[in-house]
């Protein structure tokens, strides 16, 4: 057998056995360690993700409420329970026997994201005097419902207070690392605002 043959078939069964534990060791090490950098980063944009569309879905269906009692001719509200941190529409039924009405289907916010605003102290500018959730939602007798927040509209889809008066009013929600606005002025302009937790520093988003 030639020399040259000899060095081709001992480099072929070199090949054959493969990487070496060594080798193995060392390809896990590397993935393991970029693993540890890219999941982190990955969860992180997942969970500002959702929490972005948590606060898009209070404002669209804001925006749906608004339309509602407009088409409806009659009030509506957006219901807000902050012990189950969901929320949902209701119109107020005319005809019949007078009252509330649920409209649509409840809505939940993602887990780690809730209703509130934390330990800030300042509204968005232009927005509120002083920083707060909408008032409680009234039963169809005129009593406050613990633990809840709501925005009405009249029938020509202005915001009101519990007078019928024309009247601002915000939702807020936080997953603690940042928060999200949702303010309706007297005239109905609704706007998104986003700040960080630790500081008021509101951005206007839409």
């Amino acid at each position: 057998m030639s020399e040259t043959m000899l060095r081709w078939l001992t480099t072929a069964v070199r090949d054959r056995r493969g990487f070496t534990m060594v080798e193995q060791l060392a390809a896990v090490a590397v993935a393991v360690t970029a693993a540890a950098a890219i999941i982190p980063a990955t969860l992180m944009t997942i969970t500002s993700h959702q929490f972005k569309t948590n606060a898009h879905g209070v404002t669209n269906y804001l925006a749906v409420a608004k339309m509602k009692s407009a088409a409806d001719f009659t009030r509506s509200r957006l219901f807000v329970d902050l012990s189950t941190d969901s929320y949902h529409i209701e119109i107020w039924q005319r005809t019949g026997t007078p009252g509330w009405v649920f409209e649509g289907g409840a809505q939940n916010l993602s887990p780690g994201v809730r209703f509130g605003f934390g330990s800030l102290a300042t509204a968005p500018p232009d927005t509120q005097a002083t920083l707060a959730m909408a008032p409680p939602c009234l039963d169809d007798s005129g009593t406050p419902i613990a633990n809840t927040a709501c925005i009405v509209f009249n029938s020509r889809g202005i915001p009101i207070d519990a007078t019928g008066t024309a009247s601002s009013g915000a939702l807020y929600l936080t997953n603690g690392v940042g928060v999200y606005g949702a303010t309706l002025s007297a005239n109905s302009r609704l706007q998104l605002w986003w700040t960080r937790a630790a500081n008021a520093a509101w951005m206007r988003t839409q």
